[in-house]
């Protein structure tokens, strides 16, 4: 099976990784940077590098980059592929791309895709084997694609190890704005505030423990993939904003007030998030 990745970063790379390794797939990669391509080459990702004329004859196109710029291209890769060609993309936003794509000719050649994985390291260099086993795959709108091709694409998270959920593409946007893009701005925030503090606090880091790096570790992430992801999911991040800083306003008025016992039980309430995520494989 003749499969190109275009987007050779963490997602992209590691799909192609993994992908290669079974033997079973020829992989193509394309990617916007000459570095990104010959660095996955060297690291073994992909079996050759090539142009956008491999998508004439690709069994399967795996998109794996940002949001915004997948916006762009989408409707020209559709547009080249044949009519046996399963396009998918593996973006943190849904809505806006299966509406872009809802009156294409060639919707039905189309799979919206967002596998839970990732880590906080980006580009060829970050790519993982593996990354993709036991994590969540959600599918968006899959009666709108070629039953053929669903197979196809079933073949492949079947080989990359990934369970699968389908869900509505607002649905998969609303909830990932809670358990993704929240976090991803918490630790954004958290990074930039003692960033601030440590201009007068030289010893800050020299303290920092476990529990820092754990909750900051996210604010390493790249911003030329995060920042379109927010602007594509705005009213769902501002929602859960919302809630999030009405929680933090809380915290401190109870500490103003020196109403430990409040604090106290907010915390005891909050614990039961262990119970929630028992069992439960936390993804990025």
């Amino acid at each position: 099976m003749k499969v190109v990745v275009m987007g050779l970063g963490l997602i992209g790379g590691s799909i192609a990784l993994d992908l290669k390794q079974t033997g079973k797939f020829s992989i193509y990669g394309l990617d916007a940077s000459e570095a990104h391509l010959k660095k996955a080459l060297d690291l073994g990702l992909i079996d050759q590098a090539a142009d956008e004329q491999v998508l004439k004859n690709a069994d399967v196109v795996i998109l794996a980059i940002p949001v915004n710029a997948a916006l762009t291209v989408l409707p020209g890769i559709l547009d080249q592929v044949s009519d046996t060609t399963l396009v998918m993309d593996v973006g943190s936003t849904k809505t806006l791309v299966c509406q872009q794509l809802e009156t294409h000719d060639k919707r039905r050649n189309f799979l919206a895709t967002h596998p839970i994985a990732g880590t906080e390291f980006s580009g060829p260099s970050a790519a993982m084997k593996g990354l993709f086993r036991g994590k969540t795959n959600i599918v968006c709108e899959v009666e709108k694609t070629a039953f053929k091709l669903q197979e196809r694409a079933m073949v492949i998270f079947e080989e990359l190890g990934m369970r699968i959920r389908y869900m509505d593409p607002k649905a998969h946007d609303k909830h990932i704005a809670y358990v993704s893009h929240l976090s991803h701005i918490s630790s954004f925030m958290l990074g930039k505030t003692v960033i601030q503090e440590e201009k007068n606090e030289r010893d800050i880091f020299d303290m920092a423990g476990s529990g820092f790096e754990s909750t900051v570790r996210l604010a390493k992430s790249s911003p030329d993939m995060w920042t379109p992801i927010f602007k594509h999911n705005r009213e769902n991040v501002l929602a859960t904003l919302e809630g999030y800083i009405e929680n933090l306003r809380q915290f401190k008025t109870f500490l103003e007030q020196e109403n430990y016992e409040a604090i106290y039980h907010e915390m005891e309430k909050t614990n039961r998030i262990k119970d929630i995520l028992k069992g439960i494989t936390i993804n990025t």
